[in-house]
Formats: C-alpha cells, sequence, structure tokens
C-alpha cells in the first residue's frame, strides 16, 4: 500500500448534495439507465461518505467529475467549496462546460475563479442505447466543438472525453487537430459488451485514440456494462488498455457512487491490484493522475 508521501488517486468519482444543487437525472424517479437501476443512489453521496472508503485503502488525492447538473456553474462552485473545507484531502475538479456555446470564454472565465479547476467535460457518448435520444453524437462533426476544444487547450486545461468504441475514429480525427490539449478517455473507452468479437473490436477501434501521445486514458467505471463483472472479464480490458497506453497515460477512478451498484470499494480496488503488474502500479494509482490534474 502507498505511503503517506505517495497517497494513491482516485482519478474520477461524484459527489452530491440534493439540497445544494439539482441533478435531474437523479430526481428521475422509476427510470432504468443504461447503468442499471440508479434508486440506491439517488440520495446524498458526500466526501466524507467516500473518503471513508478510499483513505483505510491508502487513497489521498481525488478528482471529482461533473455528473449532469442542472446548472453546472452551481455544481462546480459546490465542488470547490467542499474542496477548500478539506485540504488535507486535496480535491481537484473537471467541471461542464458546452464547448459549442458561443459564450464559452465569459463561461471559462467564471469557472477560472475556482481553485479546484483543472479542467472539463463535456460527453459525446454515454451509450449507444441512449445516445440516439440525446444527440451528442453529433459534436464530433461540429466546427464550433473543434474551435472550443482549442480554447479550451488555450487556457491550460484539461478535457475527459467520454464516448463509445464507434466514435474513436472519428474522435481520433478531431483531436489531431487539437495537439496541445491533453485529454483522457473516460471509463476505458465504455466498451458496450464483454464477447469475444466485441472486445476485439473495442481493442482495435482504441488503437486510433491510444496513438495520440495527448491522449490519456481511465481504467474507471467497468461496472456499467458489465454489472455482475469478474476479474477475468474486467482483467481483458486493463490489459488492453495498459498495452496501447502504457502505464504512464493510464490512471484508475472509482467512478464511485455509480460503480457503487455492482461493488463495494475494496472489492474493486482490490481487482485492480491483482490485475495490474507490480511495476505499473505507481504510476496507475498515482503518477499518471497526479501529472495530468496537476496536483
Amino acid at each position: 500500500m502507498p505511503t503517506k508521501r505517495t497517497p494513491y488517486v482516485d482519478a474520477h468519482h461524484h459527489l452530491w448534495d440534493l439540497t445544494a444543487v439539482t441533478y435531474p437525472w437523479l430526481n428521475e424517479r422509476g427510470k432504468r439507465r443504461f447503468f442499471g437501476d440508479p434508486t440506491p443512489i439517488q440520495r446524498d453521496y458526500l466526501f466524507d461518505e467516500h473518503l471513508a472508503m478510499a483513505k483505510p485503502l491508502g487513497f489521498g488525492k481525488f478528482v471529482h467529475i461533473q455528473v449532469g447538473a442542472d446548472d453546472p456553474i452551481a455544481e462546480a462552485r459546490w465542488v470547490d467549496a467542499v474542496a477548500q473545507a478539506d485540504p488535507e484531502n486535496p480535491m481537484v475538479q473537471a467541471a461542464f462546460c458546452d464547448v459549442t456555446d458561443p459564450n464559452l470564454e465569459t463561461v471559462l472565465d467564471e469557472l477560472a475563479k475556482l481553485k479546484s479547476l483543472r479542467g472539463v467535460r463535456q460527453i459525446v457518448g454515454r451509450a449507444e442505447s441512449e445516445d440516439s435520444q440525446t444527440g451528442t453524437n453529433a459534436l464530433l462533426e461540429q466546427p464550433e466543438f473543434v474551435t472550443g476544444l482549442h480554447t479550451i487547450a488555450e487556457r491550460g486545461l484539461s478535457f475527459d472525453l467520454q464516448l463509445t468504441p464507434n466514435l474513436y475514429r472519428k474522435a481520433a480525427a478531431v483531436l489531431k487537430t487539437v495537439p496541445d490539449l491533453s485529454v483522457v478517455v473516460c471509463h476505458a473507452g465504455s466498451p458496450q459488451a464483454r464477447d469475444p468479437d466485441y472486445m476485439t473490436y473495442w481493442a482495435t477501434e482504441l488503437d486510433h485514440l491510444a496513438a495520440l501521445d495527448s491522449v490519456y486514458c481511465k481504467l474507471s467505471g467497468l461496472g456499467m456494462f458489465d454489472p455482475n463483472w469478474t476479474p477475468q472479464s474486467c482483467g481483458v480490458i486493463i490489459q488492453s488498455v495498459l498495452s496501447r497506453f502504457g502505464a504512464e497515460r493510464t490512471m484508475f477512478g472509482s467512478n464511485f457512487p455509480v460503480d457503487m451498484l455492482y461493488s463495494d470499494y475494496q472489492a474493486l480496488v482490490t481487482l485492480y491490484q491483482n490485475s495490474i503488474p507490480e511495476a505499473a502500479k505507481q504510476a496507475v494509482f498515482c503518477d499518471t493522475a497526479s501529472h495530468f490534474y496537476r496536483f
């Protein structure tokens, strides 16, 4: 386990206080989502609860990722207040912004006031079963999206990229035009199935993103499409990501509390501890995320 001088980083988690910020998807009762039934997590999930699970396992740095608030600026401010209230447990964030917003500069000016800000996220693809309804896939075809990515890069911010395998090639073509932007692919690129043929397809398509030196990858959220995961089903993904991105461009994220639907925190960490080669653990659990998110 890590020492106090080298704490692990949970590079992808969420927090929410339902009395402070409104989350439409959390308030929607009785609707099953691509990741399952959200009922068990339709409650407050605060930093103290997260710390109680993560700290005993050696985690001491945290990255909050935006999570569909009705008012993204309000969410970012709330997260920043939580972070500033607990300096002993450093937390930074990737906030939401609409990269195609004609007022992007103004939005980024507002976000720049937050000490915890390191980057932004705008979801391009969640799940193929839902994306046809949201229309987010079309972002990759909009010139305003590319312009916005350049603006983010110029400000020294990173970009959390959530997308599905059918979009990897198109996304790689876009990102080639913004070489100064540091990008991390969330949830290992959200592979939608686990059968061998699909795994081969996913890994082959992932090569297009891995070929770009500016693109990193998170080992996170694997339970969303594999709720009954096993060390074997997750191990295929972990090893494929490491072989393509290397430990120096790979980082761990719990995706809690969403992945709490499928696992407890200790079981999740144990899975990765047992699946990642010893020589890669320092980078995957600490160094890569510390560098990427500028702790």
